[in-house]
């Protein structure tokens, strides 16, 4: 585990403002007023946006396949439908290169958000995410972690990205193993900063998709047993709970920021 970049602590009498965004999902000109009035600017992911559920006409998808087929594959996925979502896929993507289309639309969407980025960004991915394509286009004013740390202001936060296997099988899923592994490798942190939430009901239940999304067992229990200050994830765009205590820890759904385009403040 690297220790990541510190930022300058803070003087004297002088408070620090961090902004916090999540599931940014190509809304590009919010995120670059995101970190305004702000000391650093802290993103928990998913800056793709492969399919607007809000807006069908928005995202790879539709633009590769066209707003009807769209309508359709998020109505077999809100239905759980899955199996059939995926046949539904596979007869679209028949005769196409799958991945290099996608990671070409990736790219230009990586190439605006991360130029939008403010410095100084602390950075880790989200489930839609390609780790992989990041260092290309993460610039010397963004520091990228995952199951790492780093000192802002006198505060530690850890970082860990990427969310657990499920149906939907996008591109950053991991095993939970894997996913625990990380959650010790920061340790006891102030602010502990996650894509995926800890797995509490309330906090990974969609209230629009009317589903449970996948929250982390492994980070719940470290919460317990490391009593962060602040719990930060998002994930679950309309959580039925935004946020909760569990024991000594704030814990934070920061935001579909993809909608409200607003960053959460934390000062100190």
């Amino acid at each position: 585990m690297r220790a990541g970049r510190n930022s300058p602590s803070a003087s004297a009498g002088r408070r620090t403002r961090v902004h916090v965004v999540s599931d940014v999902h190509g809304n590009t000109e919010a995120l670059a007023r995101a970190g305004e009035g702000a000391d650093a600017l802290v993103c928990l992911g998913d800056l793709v946006l492969f399919l607007d559920y809000a807006d069908h006409s928005r995202g790879i998808f539709p633009d590769l396949f066209g707003v009807e087929n769209a309508d359709r594959i998020v109505a077999l996925r809100t239905e759980r439908r899955f199996e059939e979502a995926r046949d539904f896929g596979r007869e679209l993507w028949a005769g196409m290169d799958r991945n290099a289309a996608i990671v070409s639309a990736v790219r230009k969407q990586y190439a605006e958000m991360f130029a939008a980025l403010p410095t100084p960004t602390y950075a880790t991915y989200g489930n839609v995410d390609i780790p992989g394509l990041w260092p290309e286009y993460a610039g010397p004013g963004t520091t990228v972690l995952d199951g790492d740390r780093v000192e802002i202001g006198g505060r530690v936060f850890g970082f860990v990205g990427g969310g657990l296997r499920t149906p939907m099988r996008t591109p950053y899923e991991i095993g939970d193993e894997e996913y625990a592994a990380k959650i010790e490798a920061v340790g006891s942190v102030d602010v502990l900063c996650t894509h995926i939430p800890p797995e509490v009901p309330e906090l990974t239940y969609d209230t629009v998709a009317r589903r449970f999304e996948r929250g982390s067992r492994a980070l719940l229990d470290a919460i317990r047993r490391t009593r962060p200050r602040y719990s930060l994830f998002g994930h679950v765009h309309q959580p039925l709970a935004r946020r909760m205590r569990i024991g000594d820890t704030e814990c934070v759904n920061v935001g579909h920021f993809a909608s409200t385009g607003r960053p959460w403040a934390l000062e100190w």
